[in-house]
């Protein structure tokens, strides 16, 4: 009965999600096409009809991931309501969803996006241009557990779901880009205290969190991310054991199409802010 429920469930969150991306995507044609794989090899532009919004996509995982940031909100139901005058820092911010999600609408923002992978870089850009925001800068770099390089694992062939833990030996694609420890990347960029960190970076959530000296974390305010677990050894359940030594409250909400990925949520002793 666990499989049937959890079945239709699923069926029902894709169902909704189809008519929600029809409702709310100017080009719902070239949205059809692009998820019934007949659309021509390219990239395209879409436009939410609410914010009036482009963007540059590549297939049918940038509109979902659209969809999942603009239209189901994600990162406010499992997260926070973007401020004013906050400074946000996006890690794997791939074509730039929540980055435009925390910029547009929010001209006393700062947002520093880092995407290592330089075709959704290139798109991240070009979005950022697209909407005419000043209030963005994009970095080509990974934040991992240090600075130097971080070699990324390109076998699975799908830009948002690339993971910078060590290849399979038998993987030939591979890619290695710079990175920077969260620690370097806020002495880079003069970061006093971090109003929100949004991190979807395929596992490397861990590496990143594990190894920011505490200091650093206490400038954190919030942090909301997409965690995966079964990519490292760790899982969802030592980063809220780890958030919570540190004097955050934490609170986690599992997806409900697949098993080992999910939401998390924390805030740090100025105060939980509950969405």
């Amino acid at each position: 009965m666990r499989d049937v429920s959890a079945l239709y469930h699923k069926v029902l969150y894709y169902l909704a999600s189809i008519f929600r991306l029809l409702g709310g995507v100017r080009e719902w044609p070239l949205v059809l096409r692009l998820f019934l794989g007949r659309a021509v090899p390219s990239t395209h532009t879409i436009t939410l009809r609410k914010s009036s919004l482009r963007l540059r996509v590549r297939g049918a995982m940038d509109v979902w991931s659209v969809k999942e940031t603009f239209l189901d909100r994600f990162y406010e139901r499992y997260g926070f309501s973007i401020g004013e005058g906050w400074l946000v820092i996006d890690i794997g911010a791939g074509i730039g969803d929540f980055t435009l999600f925390a910029a547009a609408g929010h001209a006393g923002n700062k947002v520093y996006a880092f995407e290592p992978f330089p075709q959704s870089f290139a798109l991240l850009e070009n979005n950022v241009r697209l909407n005419h925001l000043a209030n963005v800068a994009c970095f080509r770099e990974a934040i991992g557990g240090q600075s130097g390089e971080l070699t990324l694992d390109l076998s699975l062939n799908e830009p948002l779901q690339i993971q910078s833990h060590t290849p399979s030996p038998k993987s030939a694609a591979t890619l290695t880009v710079p990175s920077l420890s969260l620690a370097e990347a806020f002495t880079r960029l003069g970061v006093q205290s971090c109003s929100l960190l949004k991190l979807d970076c395929e596992g490397a959530e861990y590496d990143i969190l594990f190894n920011a000296p505490p200091d650093l974390l206490r400038r954190i305010e919030r942090i909301v991310m997409e965690y995966h677990d079964e990519v490292t050894p760790y899982n969802h359940g030592d980063l809220v054991a780890f958030l919570r030594r540190h004097g955050f409250r934490v609170e986690t909400f599992p997806n409900v199409v697949h098993s080992e990925i999910g939401y998390l949520r924390a805030a740090n002793s100025a105060g939980f802010l509950a969405s």
